[in-house]
């Protein structure tokens, strides 16, 4: 993988504020964006959570109209997004604010695109298919790992096919990003570890991926030091604001890594078994991760090397097949610690779903980036490991 200098690269993100408090600026930026009714988009957790409530009041004392929808799925839907976008034309909402994990925020995405463009929702599968820009977009993620937040990604699932499709385009690259490390203290331990473990499979494949290059290592490479020194103990103790905000930190670090660079089999695979099986999406990459790192491992040797030195490897005097064995065993070891010990069999997926959920894998835009080419036949035999 020659990195050759003279290859152009652009690199796109929001307007990000970053640190406690910055959820309390919405109202501020939804002004400054002409907002005269804003549509809030978020999930029955988060407005159990109570964080729904907040954006409400700061909103309603700042003097906007506000329409909530929390009609979102975990995988959010075709059909929900389209539900969304219905309500926000007929409510005449003119800014759209989303509050939660990845997949309020990639509903809201989707509602964006509609109330711009009409048509359908499948209509803009694929790389840039939005002609007109969405509504000005203010996004807080309330877990730190999907990164939805700076990323142009929205990820759609479609039940009628079993399948997650992946809208990429400029345009879902929302106005502003607050990250606010204070409004991930609801989330649990073991939501903590699943999100947590995605915003490392982010990076690492952002490093490795082979659109990489100078603007995105930096962020890749400090998202894996400070989420291998931080999620262990961050998941012992969900309420140390500190930890909290180096892994906010680190997930905001790695979707500007990703967004830019693209991802690789990790998360193609990754997507489809979300669609085919409604599983979590951080669940399915910690399933598959050093699963898909053995099989690109010989393809980006020098890359690997250097995610096994930012998991505090010291890989003096080591070769290359210690190397890869220290660092497969560094990821096994920090999954088992944060919990996340299962195979794809614990969650009912067996030898019979593996035809249907390589030819989805390779159908997403995720594989082309993927440092080591691959067949169907490679993806079925990653999947049986992950078994």
């Amino acid at each position: 993988m020659s990195h050759d200098i003279s290859v152009l690269r652009k690199f796109v993100s929001p307007e990000i504020v970053f640190g406690a408090g910055a959820r309390k600026s919405v109202a501020n930026f939804a002004s400054n964006l002409g907002a005269k009714h804003v549509f809030l988009v978020s999930d029955p957790g988060v407005a159990g959570a109570g964080w729904v409530g907040e954006i409400v009041t700061l909103l309603t004392d700042a003097g906007l109209r506000t329409t909530v929808f929390t009609g979102v799925s975990a995988n959010p839907r075709v059909d929900e997004v389209m539900a969304g976008a219905e309500l926000y034309k007929s409510s005449d909402c003119d800014v759209i604010v989303a509050i939660g994990g990845g997949s309020p925020m990639d509903c809201a995405k989707g509602i964006g695109i509609i109330a711009s463009n009409g048509g359908h929702i499948l209509d803009f599968e694929g790389v840039d298919t939005i002609s007109n820009p969405p509504p000005p977009l203010i996004l807080i993620p309330t877990t730190a790992g999907t990164s939805a937040d700076v990323s142009q990604f929205a990820i759609i699932s479609d039940p009628d096919r079993r399948f997650k499709f992946s809208i990429i385009s400029k345009a879902v690259v929302p106005d502003v990003s607050l990250i606010d490390p204070e409004v991930t203290e609801t989330m649990n331990g073991y939501l903590t570890a699943c999100t947590g473990v995605d915003a490392l499979v982010h990076a690492i494949e952002a490093f490795v991926s082979t659109g990489s290059g100078p603007l995105t290592d930096s962020h890749a490479l400090e998202a894996i030091r400070l989420i291998n020194r931080n999620l262990e103990p961050l998941v012992e103790n969900t309420a140390d604001p500190f930890l909290r905000e180096q892994i906010m930190l680190a997930s905001m670090q790695a979707g500007l890594a990703f967004s830019n660079a693209i991802l690789g089999a990790v998360h193609a695979m990754s997507h489809s078994l979300g669609g085919f099986l409604d599983l979590p999406h951080g669940l399915c990459n910690a399933l598959l991760l050093e699963h898909v790192v053995a099989y690109n491992y010989r393809s980006a040797e020098d890359r690997f090397k250097r995610v096994a030195e930012a998991m505090d490897i010291d890989t003096r005097g080591m070769g290359k097949p210690e190397i890869q064995k220290q660092l497969m065993n560094r990821i096994i070891q920090l999954k088992r610690k944060v919990g996340l010990h299962e195979s794809l069999a614990d969650f009912g997926v067996s030898v019979s779903d593996i035809p249907q959920l390589s030819g989805f894998a390779l159908q997403d835009p995720c594989i082309l980036t993927n440092p080591r080419k691959s067949s169907l036949r490679d993806v079925q035999v990653v999947y049986e490991e992950a078994l």
